[in-house]
């Protein structure tokens, strides 16, 4: 087999984008799910029953997935693996997926630690997995606000249950989004995305493209990291 030279750029965009956004509850994770070019259908694999956000989402442009159990997502996966008809795949979300793998564990077993590494096992597969499909991928998560003790300030990051799965979680991704709410100029909320860590704040842009706060739409972020 020939050995086939890429340049940078298209080596970071061969495998599609790989984004994990996250944010507090009615942030708007679900919905910028949503937000991608209307010419790039986006499949939502849904975890959460919360999805009355996205009800004037054309048909056309996004298609929704109801999940349930591991078996459904097994399913599903098999299935993106030999359908090419989308272009954005988007898991929402990771944290609720990860506390009904925790509580089935739990069911399992009387070792919490045997439940906890069954539940790193398991996660990572699955992230790993729906990562490294051929699309674009964004997987959503909660927010987690933590005290640190060192510099008595309040973080954010992904919020997983056990620690050791929360701080892994970053490291899976090219990008991570804070999804927040902040106020504009003229002192109004809105929403905009964090690309850059500061003090408070995980995240990160491996493209080197992104402005460290970006108008919070996947048309956006991609246009952007594409060219």
């Amino acid at each position: 087999m020939a050995i086939k030279l890429l340049s940078a750029k298209e080596a970071a965009t061969l495998n599609g984008i790989k984004i994990l956004v996250y944010g507090q509850a009615g942030a708007g994770k679900t919905v910028f799910c949503t937000t991608s070019s209307p010419d790039e259908k986006t499949l939502i694999i849904s975890a959460e029953a919360g999805l009355l956000s996205i009800l004037e989402v054309p048909p056309e442009h996004v298609d929704v997935c109801l999940v349930h159990t591991m078996t459904d997502l097994a399913e599903i996966f098999s299935l993106l693996k030999t359908n090419n008809s989308y272009k954005w795949v988007c898991l929402d979300s990771l944290s609720e997926i990860a506390e009904v793998v925790l509580a089935t564990e739990k069911a399992n077993t009387k070792n919490p630690l045997q439940a906890y590494g069954a539940l790193i096992d398991q996660m990572t597969a699955l992230i790993r997995g729906f990562r490294d499909l051929p699309v674009n991928v964004v997987m959503t998560a909660k927010q987690e606000r933590v005290n640190d003790e060192n510099s008595n300030t309040l973080l954010f990051m992904p919020s997983m249950p056990g620690s050791k799965l929360a701080q892994s979680l970053p490291y899976f991704f090219d990008e991570v989004f804070a999804l927040r709410v902040m106020n504009n100029a003229d002192g109004e909320p809105e929403r905009t995305l964090q690309t850059s860590r500061c003090i408070q704040y995980e995240a990160k842009d491996r493209s080197g493209r992104l402005a460290p706060f970006e108008y919070p739409t996947l048309a956006n972020v991609a246009d952007k990291i594409r060219n």
